[in-house]
């Protein structure tokens, strides 16, 4: 090869998509995805300051 001459860096094979699942659609892995993050999270407290009134303690009647 002369100093003039160039070659083309060669490219680095394409890498295969290691977490495509055939016949999942994106639509369908999101959905699932929304679906366990709804599941795994916790549920809230309530607020405090957003009670109507303040809460009857049962001995106190």
């Amino acid at each position: 090869m002369s100093a003039t001459e160039h070659r083309a860096p060669e490219a680095a094979p394409e890498p295969s998509r290691p977490y495509a699942l055939p016949g999942v659609s994106m639509s369908a892995l999101l959905a699932s995805c929304e679906a366990a993050r709804a599941v795994s999270t916790p549920p809230r407290t309530p607020d405090r300051t957003a009670s109507a009134g303040p809460v009857a303690h049962p001995e106190a009647a």
